[in-house]
């Protein structure tokens, strides 16, 4: 696992050096809240079965880059936060701890001086760093050790530090799974996902 960040984080910075000459590139602290809520889904006997789990919150925190070309509006947000979700399903929680890099590219348009606005939207790659157990769900219940996802957000940025945005993560893969397990003597399979509002707040220096 320290492999793959190593790798992406090396990707990542890569990307920003080749960025063309022009471009402004800013560094900064973000941080916010996590509202997710878990998608379940049990196949076997013949059906499949759906089941949401409650909302709940977490947060994130870590360094920001913002990349910008002026003349374009084009550029590319990228974090390596910290990134806690907690999971509530069958009377059960779970928190989740993730190294979480998302690279957003990200198109902005400039009111004046003192405000612009922006869209974004791109990869996520988080690293499970709480293990992969969820004891009260029992031994066929794994949780995985990486998932990607989707951003798609937007947000606003006042004098240009201070930037307050809205993110939806919309995950592409599993967050857990479970084994072939008995349910009144059928043999069932299980998925669980995680689905994230994010609102956040940056500075940029």
């Amino acid at each position: 696992m320290k492999k793959n960040i190593l790798s992406i984080i090396a990707l990542v910075a890569a990307m920003v050096v080749a960025m063309p000459s022009q471009a402004q590139v800013k560094f900064g602290l973000k941080a916010g809240l996590n509202m997710n809520k878990v998608e379940g889904e049990l196949s076997g006997f013949g059906q499949s079965l759906s089941e949401n789990g409650k909302n709940t919150t977490g947060f994130f925190v870590g360094p920001t880059a913002d990349v910008t070309i002026p003349l374009a509006g084009l550029g590319a947000d990228i974090s390596l936060l910290y990134d806690q979700k907690k999971m509530k399903f069958d009377d059960t929680s779970k928190t989740l701890s993730y190294i979480s890099i998302p690279v957003n590219a990200k198109y902005t348009v400039g009111f004046s001086s003192l405000a612009s606005a922006y869209i974004a939207t791109g990869p996520q790659f988080s690293f499970n760093v709480s293990g992969k157990k969820w004891a009260e769900m029992g031994d066929e219940w794994k949780l995985k050790s990486s998932e990607l996802s989707w951003n798609v957000g937007a947000g606003v940025t006042v004098l240009s530090h201070l930037r307050v945005g809205y993110n939806y993560n919309i995950a592409l893969g599993k967050t857990a799974e479970a084994t072939a397990f008995s349910i009144a003597g059928d043999a069932v399979k299980g998925k669980l996902k995680n689905n994230t509002h994010q609102v956040s707040l940056s500075y940029l220096f």
